[in-house]
């Protein structure tokens, strides 16, 4: 087997998660300047801040339209102009108008490129690396807010506009991310399912030449199969019920965790707690680096331990650590560890949740749905994280004033203890199993 293939392939696909976590970190480095710049007003700032998130979510919406009409790797070639646009607009423009629209293009790139890229990563990977291969988007997002965060302090005071430097560097890795696209193919499975059979033939000959023609044979049955039941390419026929509901309440228990609410807001947390502004930051940019290494070493246990074992742990991990956090609230017990209990438990936390849901969101929802609709499904888990996502980051300081911290940590605990009962009954191993047979096991036929 070439792995060498399928791993180069993979890391090129993968920077468009890099590409993501930067386009999605970056602003905080030059929102305060963005705001003297055009005189915002409180409403305009928000909006000129959340437009990138507004268009991940359109982007999510409706990324799995053109990875089926175009192909996985013209959609993400796609993409990757998306973000150069986005990013050399973003600094070169005085419109604030102008501004808040390549700010909405990086946030398609980015929902898109949530839909297109663990797709393609999944269908091309051999079963028994591909939790391997589909987590090194993850990683790549990971990675990619940590040196967006470090470009940003490099950046700062480099001139009266540094803010335009932080936002225009970007440009580099989208070009290289355009130029390797080129040295990609396109997917053999959306090329099988388009009757471009020998051309998936000679790519999956790249990737494991013994099983190549096996590959081709399954992939064709398979297809045939959808094709011939009632609404074959419908996501919402009913012989795709199973998928549909697994990848929407994982991208839902994903959310509700309140993942995005901690890492938007960590430092207002932590200042809930009495801790200085400075100690608060500080705190803020832990989170970052444990959510780093947690997540790499996810990447070395996805396939041998399975995706819903690192689930269960994850698990039982955030509802402890959730619970205390929620504990420490009501009884302001905040004293403990010299003042650092509250940010000691969300390192916790983060840990628990980079080693489980961070790493295994996209590598199962990219899984579990058949060749005909896999990139509608994976739109449809997307786009599901992605709302979530924002209505967590729009409701949470509301939430956080109005209940406190008790209530509102206590409300994510109780969630995660329903994530628990769901990876317990339904949620199945997908690891070590072609795409091919996952269908036969999850879709009615």
């Amino acid at each position: 087997m070439k792995n060498s293939n399928v791993f180069f392939w993979s890391l090129v696909v993968a920077l468009g998660g890099f590409l993501f976590g930067f386009d999605t970190a970056v602003i905080s480095g030059a929102e305060k300047a963005i705001q003297q710049v055009w005189s915002l007003s409180p409403v305009e700032h928000g909006f000129t801040i959340s437009i990138a998130l507004i268009g991940t979510v359109f982007g999510a919406i409706f990324g799995g339209i053109p990875s089926d009409k175009l192909g996985r790797r013209q959609t993400l070639i796609w993409i990757a102009v998306l973000y150069f646009v986005s990013a050399l607009g973003a600094a070169l423009t005085h419109s604030w108008l102008a501004f808040v629209v390549f700010r909405f293009l990086g946030g398609l790139g980015v929902g898109a490129s949530s839909v297109t890229a663990p797709l393609y990563i999944s269908e091309v990977s051999p079963r028994e690396s591909r939790g391997r291969m589909v987590s090194m988007f993850q990683f790549n997002i990971v990675l990619g807010i940590l040196v967006a965060y470090l470009s940003n302090y490099l950046l700062t005071g480099v001139g009266e506009q540094d803010w335009r430097w932080m936002l225009g560097v970007q440009v580099v890795p989208a070009a290289l991310f355009f130029v390797l696209l080129f040295r990609v193919p396109e997917s053999p499975r959306w090329l099988i399912g388009r009757g471009r059979v020998e051309e998936g033939r000679r790519i999956l000959h790249l990737i494991n030449p013994t099983s190549a023609d096996e590959d081709v044979t399954s992939i064709l049955t398979t297809n045939a199969t959808d094709e011939a039941m009632v609404g074959g390419r419908s996501l919402f026929a009913k012989q795709y019920r199973t998928p549909v509901m697994l990848a929407v309440l994982f991208a839902v228990f994903n959310q509700v965790s309140g993942i995005n609410a901690i890492i938007y807001f960590a430092p207002r947390i932590f200042e809930m707690t009495g801790l200085g502004k400075g100690s608060a930051l500080l705190s803020s940019a832990g989170l970052g680096l444990v959510n780093f290494i947690f997540t790499l070493l996810a990447r070395q246990f996805i396939d041998r331990v399975g995706r819903r074992q690192l689930m269960l742990i994850g698990s039982y991990g955030v509802i402890a650590t959730l619970g205390l956090v929620s504990w420490a609230f009501y009884t302001e017990n905040f004293g403990a560890l010299g003042g650092m209990l509250v940010p000691v438990l969300l390192f916790v936390y983060i840990a628990f949740f980079a080693f489980s849901q961070g790493a295994v969101i996209w590598v199962f929802i990219s899984e579990i749905f058949p060749n005909t609709v896999r990139a509608k499904g994976q739109a449809l888990g997307s786009s599901t994280h992605w709302v979530m996502a924002a209505i967590i980051a729009f409701t949470f300081p509301y939430l956080a004033e109005k209940l406190g911290g008790g209530h509102t940590f206590a409300f994510f605990c109780a969630m995660m203890v329903l994530q628990l009962l769901y990876v317990w009954r339904l949620m199945p191993e997908t690891k070590g199993t072609s795409l091919e047979q996952l269908e036969k096991t999850l879709v009615i036929h």
